[in-house]
């Protein structure tokens, strides 16, 4: 991976979120997917955001 690399997390239906590199998040235009937020500059800002969804009830825990 590179600096440049960024992160998105992306919601299913079943209401996991998953952290993944904006690039697969782009190709992943699946029906499944309920809501996206992002890009994030870092893998740990995306791990901390999802954190705060998942208090916030956005998210279900894995």
């Amino acid at each position: 991976m590179n600096d440049s690399q960024t992160w998105c997390i992306m919601k299913r239906n079943e209401g996991q979120c998953e952290i993944v590199p904006s690039d697969q998040a782009e190709d992943k235009q699946t029906p499944d997917l309920v809501e996206r937020w992002g890009p994030f500059n870092s893998q740990q800002e995306a791990i901390s955001r999802r954190v705060g969804l998942i208090r916030a009830g956005k998210c279900k825990p894995a």
